[in-house]
């Protein structure tokens, strides 16, 4: 189809920029203090801590061969329970343990467990802390974190010095020192911590990643993602949401808090941290109109709701500049009525991807040259099915049977115990988790400083600069289950 020749991009682009990066000297891991000294907020979160005496990169680190994946899942709502179904199918793969502060949230998880012909899990639950009582055990080595966002550092940091490898869900943390303390932890255990981004595999998201490494957008100049969803009913659900937990969030912090869904898959197709890296941010926002308006609307007077003040704006936008001059914009926005988009747009110069846009089936649509011409868009459709993915190509029946949110969940959890089990190097690393949730804190920063930049820490520390793989993984097979 494409008459532009299939050469990597790693290949065409990626060690011209790296060189370039290198010569003009912000590969450095002190770059962003170069920065105008004027420009007083661009130096927010610029200084790189140094590492302690021993403690070394894990970049390139892979797992230890296991025969089969124990995992150990903390938080059983809404999220974690679906998870722990979809851990439990993957070949080569048990639940071992299950934790929650809620005990018949554990005892109902075990029974469904049980129910589907999978072993009884152990049960941890009843208190904040029931989860280190599950840390101390040996039989479990992968932990699998679905708590509210504000216990993902504290419970992450702990399962790697329980000596187990982490996978969190979005974001690992919500503070710059508890990113970097994430960091340094899995540098001083070697263990691998993860963020559980299952947009990255999505089918749309990786047949993008693969046309821009093969050089389709040409130069890649610029990236559009985010987290468009109208939660508006859920957040004042009395039920959906334990505790009200997410809507609280909304009362007590500006942060974009959810944008790395649309964030990350940009950000990989670009090669952040592996020949670029995000460099500088400037967030704005909207009013707080949205749930104000609803409640307004929708909301009995004697919810506990109506004692509440909101300050998270309805959209928050967050401009990204990479030491290479790309930018990305990252949007954040679940308090307007507007249907569901992670936006997902690259562009280069050779053409453009936009998803969520387009009349086909796939969602999206496409320009480039020298297919296309005459100023008029395409279905995507032909270019997925060129592009698709191995990992799609191998388990999509699979992913569509086992996996929510169109599959990608299962391809997430597939992926990430086939690494383990075949002791590769993961896909995404602490470094990629820390950097795609980073625009949580510096999001607040920007917009307390009147939306002037700040900078984006080196958590690779100076590593950025070398090309390597990751979501573009050559096709492996899961190791067979004894």
């Amino acid at each position: 189809m494409s008459e532009i020749p299939a050469v990597s991009r790693r290949l065409v682009l990626g060690g011209t920029l790296a060189t370039g990066a290198l010569a003009a000297g912000i590969g450095s891991a002190t770059s962003a203090s170069a920065a105008p000294a004027s420009a007083a907020s661009a130096l927010a979160g610029s200084a790189e801590p140094r590492r302690a005496a021993g403690q070394k990169s894990m970049i390139n680190v892979p797992f230890e061969p296991y025969a089969t994946v124990r995992v150990g899942v903390i938080g059983l709502g809404n999220r974690g329970s679906g998870m722990t179904t979809g851990w439990s199918v993957v070949p080569g793969c048990t639940v071992a343990a299950v934790c929650d502060i809620r005990a018949d949230r554990v005892k109902r998880t075990a029974d469904q467990l049980v129910t589907q012909g999978k072993p009884r899990p152990a049960e941890f639950g009843g208190s904040a802390d029931s989860y280190t009582e599950m840390l101390k055990r040996d039989d479990i080595d992968l932990v699998y974190i679905a708590t509210p966002w504000e216990f993902h550092y504290q419970q992450g940091k702990a399962a790697l010095l329980a000596g187990k490898h982490v996978i969190v869900e979005l974001p690992i943390a919500t503070e710059l020192d508890e990113l970097w303390d994430l960091v340094d932890t899995s540098e001083r255990t070697r263990k691998n911590l993860m963020l559980a981004e299952n947009c990255n595999y999505g089918r749309n998201e990786l047949a993008m990643l693969k046309m821009a490494h093969e050089g389709l957008f040409g130069d890649i100049t610029n990236g559009h993602g985010g987290y468009l969803h109208d939660l508006r009913a859920l957040l004042f659900s009395n039920t959906y949401y334990t505790d009200s937990w997410r809507r609280l969030w909304h009362t007590r912090s500006t942060a974009s808090f959810y944008a790395m869904h649309g964030l990350a898959p940009i950000a990989a197709a670009m090669d952040i941290n592996r020949g670029d890296r995000m460099t500088t941010l400037k967030a704005t926002a909207t009013a707080p109109k949205g749930l104000a308006d609803y409640r307004e609307r929708f909301v009995p007077k004697s919810h506990p709701s109506w004692n509440e003040t909101y300050i998270n704006g309805d959209l928050v936008s967050c401009a990204i500049e990479t030491a290479n001059g790309r930018t990305i914009r990252a949007e954040h926005d679940v308090s307007s009525p507007r249907p569901y988009s992670r936006i997902n747009t690259l562009a280069g110069s050779r053409g453009i991807f936009e998803d969520y846009a387009g009349t086909s089936t796939t969602g999206g649509r496409i320009y480039v040259e020298p297919d296309h011409g005459g100023h008029a868009w395409r279905d995507f459709d032909t270019y997925r099915k060129e592009f698709d993915h191995w990992l799609w190509k191998k388990i999509g029946d699979d992913a569509a049977n086992n996996g929510g949110h169109g599959g990608m969940d299962y391809v997430l959890q597939w992926r990430t115990i086939q690494l383990m089990r075949a002791g590769l190097v993961p896909d995404i690393d602490v470094y990629d988790s820390a950097v795609w949730c980073s625009p949580v804190p510096l999001s607040v920063m920007s917009l307390a400083d009147k939306g002037r930049p700040v900078a984006v820490p080196d958590f690779t520390r100076g590593s950025w600069v070398n090309l390597r793989t990751g979501l573009d993984s050559r096709d492996t097979d899961m190791p067979p289950v004894a």
